[in-house]
């Protein structure tokens, strides 16, 4: 699964898989130009896919406020 967000003129993907039971662990990727992805040092686990996505996307918003 994976979540679209664009940011400060910035694309990224939220992507979301199972981990470890009912848990779910969501990554950050930031998409450069020519379809280049980078990882980017942001992962979240959580109970639920919506809920690993938020802190994902919570942590993604406080680095760029840095």
């Amino acid at each position: 699964m994976a979540r679209h967000v664009e940011l400060k003129g910035r694309e990224f993907w939220i992507l979301s898989e199972p981990h470890g039971g009912p848990a779910w662990r969501a990554t950050v990727m930031e998409v450069k130009g020519g379809g280049e992805a980078e990882s980017l040092d942001i992962a979240a686990t959580a109970e639920t896919r919506t809920a690993a996505d938020d802190a994902a996307e919570r942590a993604l918003r406080r680095m760029l406020r840095a």
